[in-house]
């Protein structure tokens, strides 16, 4: 009987075994489809901002609505999707966004583990201001927009900061340091925009979608809505409209990039004023409402 063969393998280097565990680690990771940090989807690109103020690197973030596309119309896509059932968070707006409305319900049952909070919670909601003198206001329809308040923002940064820590409490410290100093930020943007309209005498602007009606509340400011509830005005409540803005010296008429600004075009050359494109889902979301601010100040003078 011959003896046994064995067959001497070569030692691998320590230092190529070390280089070599670290990319087995990734490779493992890419083929499982983990994340090293908390997967948060939110709904509208001002929210990303709080939670990468919040999260920073340690989280990875979706937005369900992207620059350019409207919250009343859009359908999430299959990458979108894909992401989301990956996902430990979803803050949603809470506030009767449309998305979220037609949407919500769906996307929690494509993720049940993951956690949903709502942003709204602890906002006082208000009804969308409708100003067509020819039609009648039906009571019931409430205003989304509450990110468009640093007051409130303040409130929806807190509700996300509690839903990361939840998700991810070894990061516990890391959020709430980022919660605070980002929290200081919102203040001081309050204290600014309170300062910078101390002295305004016409406090009524013009907008035409009804975006700013929290700003508005915030600030003692009354917004003019040419659109209202989606619908656009009639003949007769186009004509109040021009008659308002008149009698207010109205000149400057805000719009979105999301919307069609035929409408604030067709007030603004009646009046011989100007429109102003303010996008109110501009993801930067400090520099965007200074410069709302400005702009505002600007078309009261």
């Amino acid at each position: 009987m011959q003896g046994a063969r064995w067959k001497v393998l070569p030692l691998i280097p320590a230092a190529l075994l070390t280089a070599l565990l670290p990319a087995a680690a990734v490779s493992c990771t890419q083929k499982t489809g983990l994340a090293t940090e908390p997967g948060v989807v939110v709904t509208v690109l001002p929210q990303a901002e709080f939670v990468e103020r919040i999260g920073g690197e340690k989280v990875d973030v979706t937005v369900m609505v992207p620059p350019g596309a409207s919250p009343h119309t859009h359908e999430p896509t299959p990458g979108q999707m894909e992401k989301l059932a990956r996902a430990r968070m979803y803050a949603k707006v809470g506030s009767g966004v449309e998305f979220e409305l037609s949407w919500m319900d769906k996307l929690s049952a494509a993720n049940q583990d993951m956690l949903v909070v709502d942003c709204s919670q602890g906002i006082q909601l208000q009804e969308t201001a409708a100003e067509h003198e020819d039609e009648e206001h039906e009571h019931g329809a409430m205003d989304p927009h509450i990110w468009m308040s640093p007051r409130n923002a303040q409130v929806m940064v807190q509700n996300i900061a509690r839903g990361l820590i939840a998700v991810d409490p070894d990061n516990r410290d890391y959020y709430e340091q980022n919660r605070d100093a980002y929290l200081q930020e919102l203040i001081q943007l309050d204290r600014d925009i309170t300062e910078g309209l101390s002295g305004v005498e016409n406090r009524m602007f013009m907008v035409y979608h009804p975006s700013f009606g929290y700003f508005a509340r915030d600030y003692d400011l009354t917004m003019l809505p040419i659109e209202a509830e989606g619908k656009e005005p009639t003949p007769a409540g186009l004509a109040h409209l021009i008659e308002q803005a008149r009698e207010f010296n109205v000149k400057v008429v805000f719009a979105s990039p999301q919307f069609n600004p035929n409408g604030a075009r067709v007030i603004a050359d009646a009046i011989d004023g100007r429109v102003v494109l303010i996008d109110p889902l501009a993801r930067d979301y400090v520099t965007n409402l200074r410069i709302l601010l400005g702009e505002i100040v600007q078309a009261m003078e």
